[in-house]
């Protein structure tokens, strides 16, 4: 079963969804309009990177620190969470425990990710990886 599939079955799951790391692609289920699933592909994207930037300046100052490669992001809000693995995204209402089941399945699902985003990234674009990303 699809991840989107499998996450939209537990109860309290809002969305999930898939984000194109360019951020201008994305698929989803659940209650969000096409507006704003467009916004959240993008805001994921941009959070996705802005994360492993964090973590690599932290990485920087405190070697082996074991925060990298990064695996996703959590944003826990008055209401509602959203949380995403790789280029996949879920919005979740505050329950107890819903935030570990879902978790749990994109930890599964998606897997590990590696250490070098950027260049992760660009390859899933399309990208030559062996010329310079900057």
């Amino acid at each position: 079963m699809h991840i989107v599939k499998q996450l939209m079955a537990i109860p309290g799951v809002i969305a999930a969804g898939e984000y194109a790391y360019r951020g201008d692609r994305f698929s989803f289920q659940g209650a969000l309009t096409d507006e704003f699933a467009r916004m959240a592909s993008i805001l994921c994207r941009a959070n996705t990177l802005s994360v492993n930037m964090q973590s690599e300046i932290f990485d920087s100052f405190a070697e082996n620190c074991g925060c990298r490669p990064v695996q996703g992001w959590i944003v826990h809000g008055a209401n509602v969470t959203v949380c995403t693995v790789g280029n996949y995204f879920a919005f979740i209402e505050n329950r107890e425990e819903l935030l570990n089941d879902v978790m749990t399945i994109m930890r599964a699902k998606v897997g590990d990710i590696h250490e070098d985003l950027l260049a992760n990234l660009y390859a899933k674009l399309g990208g030559d990886t062996k010329e310079a990303l900057y």
